[in-house]
């Protein structure tokens, strides 16, 4: 089905009104200034042509006459449209908040840098040929441009009349967006990918989103792979989906759809991959990244995605939600969400998880906090963690996670230098790693540790790292194990054993001299536990040590004064390592990677929310138990205590290591000056970087060029 069809209806009943619009918004794009002060006026007139310009692309699309464009002429269309976000430009854009303070005032230059903002995603809606919202927005619009004709407007006014436009429509974007999530009919993006001729580049053009030279470069590499080389690559993809399934026992022929998440350019491996979905019996469903604020997290970016033409912007407007956050929107939007989830109860029932393709090599952004950007409140700060806390219990209502699966992979883009195809190939033999050859060395690992205790973490150098983490005990080690044996199957790629530890009795010290995090930079990141929770925090990105505690505060607590260590876990992929180091992109590899080349702590949840009461095995036979701590044993009397809805993993690198060691429960006695003391036994696993166990030495033949 053509997706116009979708909202040929809607469009129908909205037409008028659209029209009208476009009419009003017209002669503001071109009248002189009635008035208004010059730097408001401008503002409005600049806006006014933009959204002019989109209500002319609606009708160019709807007409077809946009498919006989060349691709010069799209190219030009999609820089014009993104030009004044990009970095050079960035300076003088009323998406820039700084910019417009500067420009329109401290009273009303942030919240019409958030409408400008709000009213950009217009550009979705014209190639997606959803008239109704491009409608609403353009009213939104007019409504406050007609209240600047009043000299006597405040921003109170302002304010409260975006907070009830946002309320009254939270059914069309937070409800909405609940139907993106499980709904194969809304299939925009999936027509793209299957009926396009993706020989022909122009077709990267019809998403409406950023196209650099990034996703030209990515779909011009993959046009050049044969045919079978696709298909590993997304059966890779695939089968560690299927192989989800699997591990839990679940029945996946009774699920009707995958979420697939990709990067615009990758179209022709996920055509084959939602081919390989298909024989498994699933259908895709394929979102947008969320582009209107109450869908929005921070500045997270969770769907398809093109290239990011600007993540200081994003940054900027991370917490635009303090113009309207309060308890009665939090309980509006959880109305709203379950009214949709209700209305599509049986396709919630059928999704059966997200297929994560994901992409490394932009360049590292390092954010600049800006005092004009909006910031929540300590209150809502707190009602941001309920929202999550509610939204998260509303999802597990409708969709049981204990019968779904998923799976996430990576591969770099051209951004990552000139050797782009030689890390590419390397990327996709790390992928696909021989999982028997690590299964056997990770259970030699696994055996250590489920004798201890507690594991011991040391840095050496300018890392300070010195963390005990407590280990759950086993009632039943013959049948029983603290670890799992992490295999290249939801995870990829292989290598890691990981575990849930113990809150109680895991102290220390957790330093990273430099990591990138949900694509931030954290300088010097200090991250003390005491009994398992984050007692206290610092990083060295900011000349004031607040600045940067706030930093933390917001991007890896998201807000809430403690979180639990969720996992500790032991990389083994020196393979990995070591292809970093050869080609210099340590710094550039997604956490999905660089988790397998170090020790890594997450904080926020465990691995297995959720999901604690599923029985897990590993290779062996052996049941994995470590599948909650004090936090997650509240699940089932107060869910709001045992959940957080997030987990960070930071790795220490191999390099900064100085020794991992399992603590035993023996003791032997050492002599200490005229006395003698009893310490516990360590059997150590690393030293200095190297893997020192028996039957784990054959990692370190990649540092020895083996």
């Amino acid at each position: 089905m053509d997706y116009r069809e979708l909202f040929k209806e809607s469009n129908k009943e909205v037409e008028e009104r659209f029209l009208l619009t476009r009419e009003r918004i017209g002669e503001i794009a071109a009248g002189e200034n009635n008035g208004m002060k010059e730097q408001i006026h401008s503002y409005f007139k600049k806006t006014a042509q933009f959204l002019e310009k989109c209500a002319s692309d609606f009708l160019c699309i709807s007409s077809d006459a946009w498919k006989s464009c060349s691709f010069e002429q799209m190219k030009s269309e999609n820089e014009l449209f993104y030009q004044d976000i990009l970095p050079q430009n960035y300076g003088k854009s009323f998406a820039n908040p700084a910019f417009a303070v500067q420009e329109l005032g401290e009273e009303f230059g942030r919240i019409l840098s958030f409408l400008y903002t709000e009213l950009r995603s217009e550009r979705a809606f014209v190639f997606e040929q959803n008239l109704e919202k491009i409608t609403i927005l353009n009213e939104l619009f007019l409504e406050i441009y007609c209240m600047f004709e009043d000299e006597t407007v405040s921003y109170k006014q302002i304010k409260d009349t975006i907070y009830w436009f946002l309320y009254d429509y939270a059914d069309d974007w937070a409800g909405y967006r609940v139907r993106e999530l499980v709904d194969p009919a809304l299939d925009f993006a999936t027509s793209i990918i299957m009926d396009s001729d993706l020989g022909d580049l122009r077709y990267l053009y019809s998403y409406g989103d950023y196209i650099s030279e990034v996703e030209l470069k990515t779909a011009e590499f993959l046009n050049g792979l044969s045919d079978e080389e696709i298909e590993q690559i997304a059966a890779t993809f695939t089968e560690g989906y299927q192989r989800g399934f699997e591990l839990k026992g679940v029945d996946v022929s009774k699920k009707d759809t995958v979420n697939i998440r990709y990067p615009i350019g990758f179209e022709r491996v996920i055509r084959a991959a939602i081919r390989q979905f298909a024989a498994m019996g699933l259908k895709p469903v394929i979102y947008r990244e969320a582009l209107n604020t109450l869908n929005k997290r921070q500045n997270l970016r969770v769907g398809y995605i093109s290239s990011d033409p600007n993540p200081q912007y994003g940054y900027d407007h991370r917490f635009d939600n303090a113009i309207y956050l309060d308890k009665r929107m939090v309980d509006r939007k959880i109305s709203c969400m379950r009214k949709a989830y209700e209305e599509y109860e049986q396709e919630a029932a059928g999704f059966a998880g997200p297929a994560c393709f994901e992409v490394f090599g932009e360049e590292p952004f390092e954010p600049v906090n800006k005092p004009e950007s909006y910031r929540l409140s300590e209150r809502q700060q707190s009602l941001s963690v309920e929202y999550s806390s509610l939204s998260n219990e509303l999802l597990n209502e409708f969709i049981n996670q204990e019968e779904r699966s998923f799976t996430i992979i990576a591969y770099p883009v051209p951004s990552i230098g000139e050797k782009f195809p030689e890390i590419f190939e390397e990327i996709r033999k790390v992928n696909t790693l021989d999982n028997e050859l690590y299964k056997g060395i990770q259970q030699n690992i696994i055996n250590i540790l489920d004798q201890a205790e507690s594991v011991h973490i040391m840095g050496r150098g300018r890392n300070m790292t010195n963390l005990t983490v407590a280990l759950c005990d086993l009632k039943d080690a013959q049948k029983e194990t603290k670890f799992e044996n992490c295999l290249a199957d939801v995870n990829i790629p292989v290598g890691e054993v990981f575990t849930s530890p113990k809150l109680k009795g895991t102290n220390g010290l957790l330093h990273v001299t430099e990591v990138y995090l949900n694509g931030l930079c954290y300088k010097d990141l200090k991250i003390t536990f005491k009994d398992g929770m984050v007692d206290d925090y610092e990083c060295a990105n900011f000349p004031d040590k607040e600045d940067g505690r706030k930093f933390i505060k917001e991007n890896l607590l998201y807000n809430r004064e403690t979180l639990p260590m969720g996992e500790c876990a032991i990389g083994t992929n020196t393979t990995a390592y070591v292809m970093a180091a050869k080609y210099g992109i340590m710094e550039k590899l997604p956490i999905l990677i660089a988790e397998k080349m170090g020790p890594h702590i997450a904080i926020g949840d465990t691995c297995y929310s959720y999901c604690e009461d599923v029985r897990v095995y590993n290779p062996d036979g052996k049941e994995i138990v470590a599948k909650e701590n004090e936090c997650s044993a509240f699940r089932k009397e107060d869910p709001k205590k045992a959940y957080f809805n997030c987990h960070t993993d930071i790795t220490i690198p191999y390099e900064e290591l100085s020794r991992i060691a399992a603590v035993t429960a023996q003791t032997v006695e050492v002599p200490i000056m005229n006395d003698v003391a009893e310490e516990r036994v360590e059997i150590p696993i690393l030293l200095d970087g190297r893997f020192v166990l028996e039957g784990t030495l054959k990692l370190n033949e990649p540092f020895e060029g083996k």
